[in-house]
């Protein structure tokens, strides 16, 4: 990967061995290799047997404002921001922090902010086979910030909603109400 970045760096009429780029196809490669990371993961792994039985409790479980990085897969520039993620248990939890390593896991991926948002939803559905499942997610990228239509304000939001979330508007009202609260929590 190294050659192919200098000769990127070519390209764009820079010297790839001046003191200031000597080290970038180096550095440029453990970048993507960590940026792209969630190749090498998959969702065992990243759950790593953290569902449990639970027989009672059945109401909404949500995490919201989960900071996520990933690169937009047509341009490679990223895009940034936060992802809500929400479950109605049937029997079975997952521990709090794999709901965030779910969305990390996919982040780091090339990605688009649609595909990202469906696959947490579908890999918490088919892990944990809820009642239902709400995702959404709200994002700036880069690739309309810097470049394009060069709108620096603007944000995406995309959502998926599987089970009671899709088939309940009072489950999903109460989903859309909870993201709307601020919470009061240290």
């Amino acid at each position: 990967m190294k050659e192919l970045i200098e000769g990127i760096l070519r390209d764009l009429g820079e010297d790839p061995k001046r003191e200031g780029l000597e080290k970038t196809p180096a550095r440029v490669e453990a970048m993507l290799r960590f940026l792209t990371s969630g190749y090498q993961q998959d969702v065992d792994e990243v759950l790593n047997g953290a569902v449990f039985a639970e027989d009672h409790y059945d109401q909404m479980v949500v995490v919201k404002d989960i900071d996520f990085y990933s690169l937009c897969e047509h341009h490679l520039l990223p895009f940034f921001g936060k992802a809500h993620v929400a479950y109605v248990p049937d029997r079975k939890i997952l521990g709090l922090s794999k709901l965030a390593r779910l969305v990390e896991m996919f982040s780091r991926r090339l990605q688009v902010q649609e595909r990202l948002t469906t696959q947490v939803a579908q890999a918490l559905h088919d892990v944990l086979l809820p009642k239902g499942v709400g995702v959404v997610i709200e994002a700036s990228h880069l690739c309309m910030m810097m470049r394009g239509v060069q709108k620096q304000n603007s944000k995406a939001v995309t959502s998926a909603v599987l089970g009671t979330f899709r088939d309940c508007p009072m489950t999903r009202s109460e989903f859309v109400e909870l993201l709307k609260g601020r919470s009061t929590a240290p």
